[in-house]
């Protein structure tokens, strides 16, 4: 199966374009993408620092982690879908460190985000004054076959 590599994810008033991280994490992002549109509520993470998350739901299957890291990157989009907290999508927006009240976790890199990243802040700083904001995830139509 051939995967298109770039989507779209709109948070708010806010649009960035990312890419897949088909050869970092085959098996989360084959996941995630059956989910397109994926569509939620985005909030400020409590415990990961400069960061948004978007819960998964129960229906989110137990994956094992792949290349996973619990430090990711502003812009570097993690799934975690592991027994030591809910499944979610961790969206990095400056300095993180992946956590729940369980104690550190790691996620799988399912999107890098492109540059400039200068909105991912402005994202952080919405979710914080104005509370969870709309947010979805889906092919960027320009190259979707």
């Amino acid at each position: 199966m051939t995967l298109n590599s770039r989507v779209l994810l709109a948070a708010g008033p806010y649009k960035f374009a990312g890419t897949l991280e088909l050869e970092t994490a085959p098996i989360a992002v084959a996941w995630l993408v059956k989910q397109f549109p994926l569509k939620g509520s985005v909030q400020h993470a409590s415990w990961s620092g400069e960061a948004a998350w978007l819960p998964l739901g129960s229906d989110a299957p137990q994956l094992a982690p792949e290349n996973a890291t619990a430090h990711p990157r502003p812009g570097q989009i993690l799934l975690y879908a592991g027994m030591m907290s809910q499944a979610e999508l961790l969206l990095p927006y400056g300095a993180c460190a992946f956590a729940s009240k369980a104690g550190t976790l790691a996620g799988s890199p399912v999107i890098a985000l492109d540059g400039p990243l200068e909105n991912l802040g402005a994202l952080g700083s919405l979710l914080i004054a104005k509370g969870a904001q709309p947010l979805t995830l889906n092919w960027l139509h320009e190259e979707r076959q």
